[in-house]
Parts: C-alpha cells; sequence; structure tokens
C-alpha cells in the first residue's frame, strides 16, 4: 500500500498544501520515496527527474506562502515521454529520440508549469504511441502494478502505471486510438480523452494528426477534471485547436445524473469480449440506472464494426508523412557508417525504428502509394465520415453513451507480441471514439479474475462536462476507485 502522503487524491492533497499542514517539498519528496520502493518492478518512468522536482517544489511552496496557489501548484505530476520539455530528454520511447532534449516546452506542460506543478519525470510508453501494451519501448516494458506478470495497456502505460502504483498524484497521457483510456482501464484507474481541439497538441510529438488528443490520469474523477481544466483552452500555436475559453470542469460534478439519458450500443459487448468483463461493465450501467438515469439497452452503431479497419488505414498514413521528418539529418538518431546519403538516411530508419513503427509506416507508404490511395486511404475517409454521423444520430437521442473500455482485462506480456492483429483488437472499443473526434473517459467498475476492469463514457462533442458529471455520479455510488493494488 502507499504511504499517507502517496495515496491523497489531488484534492486533498491541495487543501492540506494550502492550510499550511504539508509542504510540496515534504509531497514531492514522499512521490520520490514511494518511486525508489517500486520503480524496478514497475518501470513506469522513462525519465525521472528528482533534482527539478524539488527545486519546482521549493519555488511552489513560495507562492503558497504568497496566497497566489492554483489547483496544481506543487502538485507532483507524470508526464508522458511524448511531450516536449524544455531541457529534459523527450525519447517517445525510441532509439530515434533516445538524446533528444527539447528547446522548448509542449503547451500542456506550459500551462502546468504556469500553476506552478511540480514535473516527476518522463511516462514509458509504446515507441511513438504506438501500440495497445508498451511492450514496444525500445528500452524496456512497464508492468501493470496490479500483476507485475501482465501489461499495464498503452501506449500511455506508464502514465497509467504511475497512478496505479502511486508513483504520482496525476499524468498526462496521449490518445490517438485508445491510449489513454485502455491502460486506465487495464491499471484500475480514471484516463480522459477530450475532445479533439480542447486540449492543444502544439509539443505533442506526432503520430496521428487528425486523432491524437493529450488528456489526463488521475486516481478519481474529481482529479481528472482539475488535471483537464488545468491543460485545456484555445493555442493559437495549434491550428487544430478550438476557440473555447478555459472551463472549469469540476463544476459539472454534482453528483446526479436523473434524467440523464443513456445509451448502450449493442456492437461494442459483440464476439470477443470476456464474458466476466461484459457482466462487470452491465452491472455498472445497472448501477447509474438506479441513481435515476434512463438507459436504452438496445442502441445500435452499425459502422461501429468497421472503425477498426478505418483506423489502421488512416493512423498509419498519418504516421507515414509525420515519421518522414526522422532523417538522421536535422535531430536524432544517425547512422554515419554508410558509403552515400541515400544509404545513411536508409540505416538510420532501419536502426532507429522498432518494428512496430516501421510496420505502420509501410502500412501507411502502401495506403498513400499510387494506384492505392483511392481504394484504401480515400474509402477509409468516407466511413469515417459515416462513424461520425452515426454518433452525430445517436447523440440527439443520448446525452451520453457506455460501453466497456477494453474487451479484456490486462493480459500476460509476450501474450501478444507475435499476433500483431490480437493486439490490434485490444482497441476495438476505444478507436471509433477518435475517428469521430468525440470525448471519452474510462473508470473503473470492478473486477474480473483479480483484474480492474474499466467502463467507458463517451459524449458528445465538447460534451466533455456531461462524461465526466455521468462518471464522477458513478464513481460517488461505488468503492472501486479507492481500491490500490498490493506491491
Amino acid at each position: 500500500m502507499p504511504n499517507n502522503l502517496t495515496s491523497l487524491t489531488i484534492r486533498e492533497a491541495r487543501r492540506l498544501l494550502d492550510a499550511r499542514q504539508v509542504s510540496s517539498v515534504e509531497l514531492t519528496q514522499a512521490f520520490l520515496d514511494r518511486i525508489q520502493q517500486v520503480e524496478d518492478r514497475v518501470k513506469a518512468y522513462v525519465t525521472l527527474t528528482p533534482e527539478l522536482a524539488l527545486e519546482q517544489a521549493r519555488a511552489a511552496d513560495r507562492r503558497i506562502a504568497g496566497g497566489s496557489a492554483a489547483p496544481m501548484t506543487g502538485i507532483p505530476l507524470q508526464i508522458k515521454d511524448n511531450m516536449c520539455t524544455r531541457g529534459v530528454r523527450t525519447t517517445c520511447s525510441s532509439r530515434m529520440l533516445e538524446n533528444f532534449v527539447p528547446p522548448y516546452n509542449a503547451t500542456v506542460v506550459e500551462r502546468l508549469n504556469a500553476q506552478g506543478a511540480v514535473m516527476l519525470g518522463k511516462g514509458n510508453m509504446d515507441e511513438f504511441a504506438m501500440g495497445s501494451s508498451t511492450e514496444n519501448s525500445a528500452f524496456f516494458p512497464t508492468r501493470n502494478p496490479w500483476d507485475l506478470e501482465r501489461v499495464p495497456g498503452g501506449s500511455s502505460g506508464g502514465p497509467a502505471a504511475a497512478i496505479a502504483a502511486a508513483e504520482a498524484m496525476g499524468s498526462l497521457g496521449s490518445d490517438t486510438g485508445g491510449s489513454i483510456r485502455q491502460p486506465a482501464a487495464l491499471c484500475g484507474v480514471v484516463g480522459m480523452k477530450p475532445t479533439y481541439g480542447v486540449v492543444s497538441r502544439f509539443g505533442l510529438v506526432a503520430f496521428a494528426s487528425s486523432l491524437d488528443q493529450i488528456g489526463p490520469f488521475a486516481r478519481d474523477v474529481g482529479d481528472c477534471a482539475l488535471l483537464l481544466s488545468a491543460i485545456s483552452g484555445h493555442d493559437r500555436r495549434d491550428s487544430t485547436s478550438l476557440p473555447n475559453p478555459p472551463q472549469d470542469y469540476a463544476a459539472a460534478l454534482t453528483g446526479d445524473v436523473r434524467g440523464l439519458r443513456i445509451g448502450v450500443p449493442k456492437e461494442y459487448f459483440a464476439e470477443g469480449i470476456d464474458p466476466e468483463v461484459e457482466r462487470t461493465v452491465r452491472r455498472g450501467i445497472g448501477i447509474l440506472e438506479g441513481l435515476g438515469a434512463k438507459v436504452d439497452w438496445e442502441v445500435s452503431l452499425p459502422s461501429t464494426r468497421f472503425a477498426l479497419a478505418v483506423y489502421y488505414i488512416l493512423a498509419p498514413s498519418e504516421c507515414s508523412a509525420n515519421l518522414a521528418r526522422y532523417d538522421g539529418v536535422k535531430y536524432g538518431y544517425s547512422d554515419h557508417t554508410a558509403a552515400s546519403m541515400w544509404e545513411e538516411l536508409e540505416r538510420t530508419r532501419q536502426g532507429g525504428f522498432g518494428q512496430e513503427v516501421k510496420r505502420r509506416i509501410m502500412l501507411g507508404t502502401y495506403s498513400l502509394s499510387s494506384g492505392y490511395y483511392d481504394a484504401y486511404y480515400l474509402k477509409a475517409q468516407k466511413v469515417r465520415t459515416l462513424i461520425t454521423r452515426e454518433f452525430q444520430e445517436a447523440f440527439r437521442k443520448y446525452d451520453v453513451l457506455v460501453t466497456p473500455t477494453s474487451p479484456t482485462a490486462a493480459f500476460r506480456l509476450g501474450d501478444k507480441t507475435g499476433d500483431p492483429l490480437q493486439m490490434y483488437l485490444s482497441d476495438v472499443c476505444t478507436i471509433p471514439v477518435n475517428i469521430a473526434g468525440l470525448p471519452g473517459l474510462s473508470l473503473p467498475c470492478g473486477f474480473a479474475g483479480g483484474l480492474p476492469v474499466g467502463m467507458q463514457i463517451i459524449g458528445p462533442a465538447l460534451g466533455d462536462a456531461a462524461v465526466l458529471r455521468a462518471a464522477h455520479a458513478y464513481e460517488q455510488a461505488t468503492q472501486w476507485h479507492t481500491r490500490w493494488p498490493e506491491l
């Protein structure tokens, strides 16, 4: 079990910090001590920044003493290692960027710094955010704190595991096809992918630009709402950023869902879902119904079955274009042993990228190539429009949709590495949300075989507050979020 300080929520820590009952230095040191105790087994961090963390904690204590504390002032957090941090290496868990130190901060890091947050370090991930298990990290796999022989999910496995293992009070991940929600489900924590454009992507190393979105991990929904409020809002440096003012998402947490219209899409309970996971999620939906929500158990989103195929055309196509910049010339790994420039470029990409990244670059290059563009990429974009329209139609009738987050609980390390298709199916419940640019949140709703199960709540575009409201009401009626793994 974590100790008293590392088991606090952000809100509890905020009250203690503001009352001067604990200092940010004490809080940060408690997390650094906890990391020292368990990190060798969990491997949630690529880079630790203890000196920077304590420096930021001292600055936070001065700010609190001056009476100008913000919600994140003095709060120890972890940042996924695909978000630029000035002066601290940002590797994307790839050999290609193993020694890359950005000269600037991502907007989300700037916003946390402006509030006086503390950065404990950078979270491990699947290389360039491509994977569902964090086994594709070029450095080491992260392990699930509930069972160290199992995966934490991916690609944001480090940030999810860090929360579950009490190695950070909150963390930021990125979600391209489920990379926040799926690891949140497998690690028994709360993770949210906001509406596309609500959080700036400036300084996020791109995988698939029309799908990527940054979002928070936390112990509970209240902390998740606070973190989302801290990082959201318009950013002129990101052309996809929505021109919305910052919002206080915690204000939506009323605890009341009476009259809330909930749809349960039957396609998400199709063949392949673990029966115990299905039972657990259906029980969770029943609790929401008992709280006064109006549940329709027979909603249909027929185009959902094409979402996986659409994603594995669109995401690799965008990845193929985005990763073309890693040529060994401007920055990153470079192989200088070749006889010519072209051979050097080839060797750089051979040695710098791992197997999964190379697989997706090839898939994307094929989809975009002459003669196949219309048959694959263009057709996938058309089906993307159909999937988006189906969601829009559903949200004319329902306030939120509720589904499983992952078809299974955490699987064993190595179980799916030899079968890419089985690995890709891990995100079958989360991918449609990215394709349509919608907000989605995973929160703990029980256990299957002793492992956490996540329930996914999906909202309409800009319905982030409604998603948080439903999740918070469920959480208040249950105790799953209070369970910790025995490490």
